[in-house]
């Protein structure tokens, strides 16, 4: 998907213009918002076309409709709708939950979530399913939970073949091990689906902290034809701190968008930060600002002599190649 100035398309999700809560401020960081609230903000940044929307919106009590006003008073649509199901009644698990009863509350929320996505016309159903997993040793039959999930998304795949279905994988928290926890095992599970509709979102943060290459990642994805749509945002590999764009491991997320670029993949470049402390309008502008350099550094590259470069496996010649066009966009971007 590429913008009419081709530009890609810039996206985030709508929490990015939420306020937060941690297990130390628990009165928040901020006055609380509604998914409205945080709609007009997403308007406001200037370089947002489309926006991931969690459901039920925030706070619980407002329409589709409603949504679908805010989205075109602002001039944005929404790429993605993302299920609630990893609240504290799915702790013990959404699809892999113990219960059948709550099995099956975790499945008809997500395809309540499809309905409305049908309705808003989205590009994919997000599937974040953070409370599958285990915390302890002996606690799980693990073919069992593999089974649960693999199943459940396949039903969804099944009963939704006009949608498609993004697995956002994580290797941990809640669960201190999720289901979904890297590339690999996700793309596994997908085969095991055997179904067409159902892809990856890679998180660039949860790549990260999961000890990926997140390039290398994308291009696994890539090479299946599974890679549906990417969160981008920085973190210190310790924790999913969903920090600016470029913020920590610039290089890297350069060479992430490059692995994209060099693959012919154009989907959104999709913002998933949690400006805790940081003006979430301007923390957003940041993000678009360090994108763009990235894709006028795409076009600085010397691709013959970073193919060379890399083909000799010479790390300190192809980092020197695109460091001189990162630094060159970069230095452009600031100056304008």
């Amino acid at each position: 998907m590429q913008s009419h100035e081709g530009e890609p398309v810039y996206g985030a999700g709508v929490w990015h213009f939420a306020t937060y809560v941690d297990r130390y401020a628990t009165d928040g960081y901020g006055e609380p918002r509604t998914v409205l609230d945080a709609i007009e903000l997403a308007g406001s940044v200037g370089g947002l076309s489309v926006l991931d929307l969690n459901w039920p919106f925030p706070p619980g009590d407002i329409s589709t409709e409603q949504v679908k006003e805010a989205l075109a008073e602002q001039g944005l649509s929404a790429i993605a709708v993302t299920p609630e199901f990893y609240t504290g009644r799915f702790a013990r698990g959404g699809f892999t939950n113990p219960d059948p009863g709550i099995r099956r509350e975790a499945i008809d929320l997500v395809a309540a979530s499809a309905e409305v996505g049908r309705e808003l016309g989205v590009d994919y159903i997000k599937l974040w399913p953070g409370q599958d997993g285990y915390d302890y040793p002996f606690q799980a039959d693990y073919s069992d939970l593999w089974d649960k999930s693999v199943d459940a998304v396949r039903e969804l795949a099944q009963t939704f073949p006009d949608l498609r279905f993004a697995i956002e994988y994580k290797p941990r928290e809640p669960r201190n091990r999720m289901v979904f926890s890297s590339v690999a095992r996700t793309l596994l599970a997908i085969e095991d689906m055997r179904v067409d509709n159902v892809g990856v979102l890679l998180d660039f943060g949860h790549s990260l902290y999961g000890g990926e290459t997140p390039a290398e990642a994308a291009r696994l994805a890539i090479a299946r034809d599974k890679l549906f749509a990417i969160d981008v945002n920085d973190n210190f590999r310790g924790w999913d701190d969903d920090m600016v764009v470029g913020s920590v491991h610039l290089l890297e997320t350069f060479e992430f968008f490059h692995a994209l670029d060099d693959a012919g993949w154009e989907g959104v470049w999709q913002l998933d930060q949690f400006p805790f402390r940081e003006d979430p309008v301007e923390a957003a502008r940041a993000g678009i600002s360090t994108m763009r350099a990235f894709h006028r550094a795409l076009g600085y590259l010397d691709r013959e002599e970073l193919a060379a470069a890399r083909s000799a496996q010479d790390a300190l010649s192809a980092q020197r190649i695109a460091k001189r066009a990162l630094f060159r966009a970069l230095a452009e971007s600031e100056s304008e």
